[in-house]
C-alpha cells in the first residue's frame, strides 16, 4: 500500500508554518514599502492558494504507482519537477491531486539488454551523462543531457518527465526521435510499447492514457555517427529555438524541435540527403518538414533560417566522408 494522501491545507502543520511566515513577510512589506492590511491580505491569499488543497500520493512501488493510478486518479505523476514547479510559482498549476514517483528506485536502472539500449524514466540528465552504456551507445544524448539547464536541473530533472511534458522544444526529444527509440508504458493492466515517432498526437499531447506511466526509453543500436546541435538565447541554460539530432550514413535520419507542434523527425529531408541531392534541394526539402511560428523567444523566419543552417553542418560533419555512389 502506498503512504498518503497527504493534503497541505491551512490546517496542516505545514500550513501553520506557513502562516508565520507569511505574517513575517507581511510584516517586513509594511514596514518596508508601506503596504496596507488589503495588499498584504491579497498577497497572503495568493501564496495560500498555490499549495492549499492540493493531495500528494507516495507509492512504494511501479505497481503501486499504477494502481493509485486506477483506483484513485484522475493523477499528476510528478519526479523531478522542474517543469512543474515552474507552473506551482507561476500559479499556473491546475492539477490538484499528485503522485510522487521520485523514490521509485526501480525507475532508474541504465542497463543493455541484448541489443537495446533501456533506460529507466527516472534517470536524471546527470545519470545520462555519467553512465557508460549511455556514452557508448547514445552519444547525443549525452550531449542533449549536457545542455539542459545547469547542474541543479540536471541532478533533478528526468529523461521521462521529458518525454512525458511534451514540448516541441524539449532538448532530448529530437534524439529519441532520431534514434528510433521506442516508449514503454505501464498501467495496472500491463505494460505496452509504442514507437517514438508514434507517441506524439499534437502540442503537449500523447498516446499516454491517464492510468499509465512511462517507465522506459528503450533505443535500438544506432549505426552511423551521432550529430547533436542546439541554439538559444545563450550557451547554457536556456530554452532551446531550434534544436536538432542526427545519424549519418548511407541512410541518414534527422529530427528537430521548436519548430513544430511537436517534435518532427525530417522524412523528406532524410530523402533528399540519401539520394545525394544537392545541398539547395535538400534545404527546400527541410522547409517543407517544418511549420515554425513566431513567438516570444523566436520568429519563423529565424527558425527556417537556423534549422538550414544546422542542415549544412549536420552534412558537412556526418556525410561528406560517405562514398560516392
Amino acid at each position: 500500500m502506498g503512504v498518503g494522501p497527504h493534503a497541505i491545507s491551512k490546517g496542516s502543520a505545514c500550513g501553520h508554518a506557513e502562516d508565520e511566515q507569511i505574517r513575517g513577510e507581511a510584516s517586513a512589506l509594511e514596514t518596508r514599502w508601506g503596504w496596507g492590511p488589503s495588499a498584504i491580505e491579497k498577497s497572503r491569499q495568493f501564496m495560500l492558494g498555490v499549495i492549499s488543497n492540493r493531495q500528494l500520493l507516495q507509492p512504494r512501488s511501479v505497481a503501486d504507482a499504477v494502481r493509485m493510478l486506477r483506483d484513485e486518479g484522475p493523477l499528476t505523476p510528478m519526479a523531478g519537477c522542474t517543469d512543474l514547479y515552474v507552473s506551482l510559482n507561476f500559479g499556473t498549476l491546475r492539477p490538484q491531486r499528485f503522485l510522487d514517483l521520485w523514490p521509485l528506485r526501480e525507475l532508474r536502472a541504465i542497463r543493455v539488454r541484448g541489443d537495446v539500449l533501456s533506460i529507466g524514466a527516472l534517470s536524471t540528465f546527470t545519470d545520462i551523462i555519467g553512465s557508460r552504456d549511455v556514452n557508448r551507445r547514445l552519444p547525443m544524448l549525452v550531449a542533449a543531457a549536457r545542455e539542459i539547464g545547469g547542474a541543479q536541473i540536471q541532478n533533478r530533472g528526468t529523461l521521462g518527465g521529458n518525454v512525458a511534458n511534451a514540448s516541441p522544444a524539449g532538448d532530448t526529444l529530437p534524439v529519441l526521435a532520431a534514434a528510433e527509440a521506442t516508449v514503454v508504458l505501464r498501467s495496472a493492466s500491463g505494460t505496452r510499447r509504442v514507437a517514438f515517432g508514434s507517441f506524439y498526437t499534437g502540442y503537449r499531447t500523447s498516446v499516454a492514457r491517464a492510468d499509465e506511466l512511462i517507465v522506459a526509453l528503450e533505443i535500438p543500436r544506432v549505426a552511423g555517427p551521432q550529430w547533436f546541435r542546439k541554439v538559444g538565447t545563450r550557451a547554457a541554460q536556456s530554452i532551446s529555438k531550434v534544436v536538432m539530432a542526427g545519424v549519418g550514413g548511407d541512410t541518414p535520419r534527422l529530427a528537430v524541435g521548436s519548430v513544430a507542434p511537436t517534435v518532427v523527425r525530417l522524412f523528406n529531408t532524410e530523402a533528399a540527403l540519401a539520394s545525394r541531392a544537392s545541398q539547395a534541394d535538400a534545404e527546400r526539402a527541410l522547409q517543407s518538414d517544418v511549420s515554425p511560428i513566431d513567438d516570444v523567444r523566436s520568429t519563423a523566419e529565424y527558425r527556417r533560417r537556423v534549422a538550414a543552417n544546422l542542415l549544412a553542418r549536420f552534412t558537412v560533419e556526418c556525410l561528406t566522408s560517405r562514398p560516392s555512389r
